[in-house]
């Protein structure tokens, strides 16, 4: 942005203007981004993004010019400015996950295979899982019976809507509209008919 362009930016901004903020944001979001993720480790990336906290800056930014709590003078106060409010928020948004962050242990692939793998259940979790079958049997409508069983062999939503011919989003509503109907007939205490 040139220096006049920039001056009369700053102006409006000042002002509370609210295109102009928007303009501003544009600007200046990538430098914002770029502040955060230089000290964004892996494990805070599971718990937010960059731009959550750029967009928080923004919210308040915007609040404070609206309430006239802060005037800019030129281009490097409002980047000086920016870079410190964006610092100070991550800061915050850091001691928030603090101890999450602290207990949280991850688990090596070779463990989640070994616990996924050889799992083994009980006789009861074998039988309730079996009653739960025949009762979304029950309820589902016979044109959907390949859809739940490839459901039960774990295929993903893609893959059943793939293998069905069917729109993911159609198999999400049979699912839901399956599992809804098994809640309602355990509500009810009905029993399950023999299959």
């Amino acid at each position: 942005m040139s220096g006049e362009v920039l001056s009369s930016l700053l102006a409006r901004l000042n002002a509370g203007d609210a295109a102009a903020a928007e303009q501003v944001f544009v600007a200046y979001q990538p430098f914002l981004r770029m502040v955060v993720r230089r000290r964004l480790s892996r494990a805070l990336r599971a718990k937010f993004d960059s731009m959550d906290i750029v967009q928080s800056v923004w919210a308040d930014l915007l609040e404070g010019l609206r309430q006239s709590r802060w005037t800019f003078h030129d281009a490097d106060q409002l980047r000086a400015f920016l870079f410190k409010m964006t610092r100070n928020r991550f800061i915050d948004r850091l001691r928030q996950h603090r101890g999450a962050l602290r207990l949280e242990v991850a688990m090596p692939a070779q463990d989640i295979d070994a616990l996924t793998g050889g799992r083994t259940s009980s006789a009861s979790e074998a039988f309730y899982g079996d009653e739960l079958w025949r009762q979304m049997l029950d309820v589902c409508p016979p044109a959907h019976y390949d859809l739940l069983k490839l459901k039960r062999q774990g295929a993903s939503i893609a893959e059943i809507a793939a293998r069905t011919n069917l729109h993911e989003g159609s198999v999400r509503r049979i699912l839901y509209d399956i599992a809804r109907r098994v809640s309602r007939l355990r509500s009810s205490g009905e029993c399950s008919s023999q299959r």
